[in-house]
């Protein structure tokens, strides 16, 4: 087939199926899938391997016995040596079990409301569909693999070891995560660190003995203070304690306190060295006698914009110009598992799922005719690389 008349099948193939892409997704956000609720997760997952499988989608499952387990779907292509693409995503949202059932898939107006709509069960439907019109049509000139995972929301403790397996020798890699609202699509993001500060005193009556206490709030807060001015907005660097806790009760000096914290950072060379200032202060001992432990919790790697990704950027952007569209380009401060392809050198672009807004709030919504255009202009592009 010529490739011009390829690309018409392709955009007309998903004109045709709007219906049953807004049916999936309605199917996917009306299940509850938090990340600690495995059987949510699968439930997902079997939603979509079902779809993809009668849509002659082989799909492999790899299992896990506390996490979502992930599903690798493959499309062959005839073409020897050509390097694959692969459609990434996750399954699993923050949001509680029974929520799907209190806030169930709507639609009012233009857009689509629900838990997960946009972060990011849009983008699940994108890419299922993506790899059903390529098994149909025979459009790629190499293979494509979805890979869908289900512990992203918790920064990928056990499927991140998977992508960066799966990754090597890729072509290129699109993130399924939501269109920014301004329609812009992701063209780099923040690193994140996730970390919990364990503080220890020692516990005394704060009226008779307060001499003997040591305040582990006390050291907390000094060390919260100090943390907090490692910020460096012009670098792109934030540090922030999220969640603090501890103490027994008013009357008496704490024994231990804790803090959870937040590191985000945009050049790669400044994850070791903003990691060691936040050690050095962790360490240090604000009030005498105290001690504190520093545990990493999480951890997202960069999307760094390098040559590749602007390549792969203006391959999407012409896609969508064929269709008459354009979807720029925004750097977000917001973490995904992008960096993981970007940062062992494989072309990645992120947010190619459904313009939305509001993930991870009660309004999160998607732009309802996105989720056919961003799906044609995401096969287009494929075929085009």
């Amino acid at each position: 087939m010529h490739s011009t008349d390829r690309e018409a099948a392709l955009s007309q193939w998903f004109a045709a199926r709007r219906e049953a892409m807004v049916g999936l997704l309605a199917d996917l956000v009306n299940t509850d899938s938090n990340t600690g609720d495995k059987t949510g997760v699968d439930a997902v997952g079997a939603r979509i391997t079902a779809f993809l499988r009668d849509a002659g989608v082989s799909c492999e499952v790899i299992p896990h016995d506390a996490l979502g387990d992930i599903i690798r779907a493959t499309v062959p292509c005839g073409s020897a040596g050509f390097a694959p693409v692969m459609l990434l995503g996750h399954r699993d949202t923050v949001f509680p079990t029974g929520e799907a059932s209190r806030r169930p898939f709507t639609i009012a107006g233009d857009r689509a409301y629900g838990p997960g709509v946009a972060d990011m069960k849009g983008g699940l439907v994108i890419n299922a569909f993506v790899l059903a019109a390529m098994a149909a049509l025979g459009a790629a000139s190499r293979p494509v693999v979805g890979l869908f995972t289900g512990d992203e929301e918790i920064a990928s403790p056990w499927s991140r070891d998977v992508i960066a397996r799966e990754v090597q020798g890729m072509r290129a890699v699109f993130n399924g995560e939501p269109g920014r609202p301004s329609g812009n699509v992701t063209v780099g993001r923040k690193g994140g660190l996730f970390m919990r500060i364990e503080v220890r005193g020692r516990a005394a009556h704060s009226g008779s003995h307060f001499t003997h206490g040591i305040s582990a709030i006390e050291a907390l807060a000094r060390k919260t203070l100090r943390l907090h001015a490692l910020t460096d907005l012009e670098a792109g660097i934030t540090v922030n304690v999220g969640v603090v806790g501890g103490g027994m009760t008013l009357n008496t000096v704490a024994p231990d306190a804790f803090a959870e914290l937040d590191l985000r950072y945009v050049d790669p060379a400044d994850r070791d060295r903003m990691l060691a200032a936040v050690e050095a202060i962790v360490a240090a001992e604000d009030v005498a006698g105290s001690s504190a432990t520093l545990t990493i919790t999480g951890e997202f790697l960069p999307l760094v914009q390098s040559e590749p990704e602007r390549a792969l950027y203006a391959t999407y952007d012409a896609a969508a110009a064929s269709l008459g569209l354009h979807f720029g380009e925004e750097f977000s401060g917001g973490c995904s598992d992008a960096g993981i392809p970007c940062s062992q050198g494989i072309p990645t672009l992120c947010g190619v799922g459904p313009v939305g807004g509001g993930s991870h709030t009660p309004d999160e919504y998607i732009e309802l005719d996105t989720l056919l255009t961003r799906a044609q202009t995401l096969a287009l592009a494929i075929a085009r690389l």
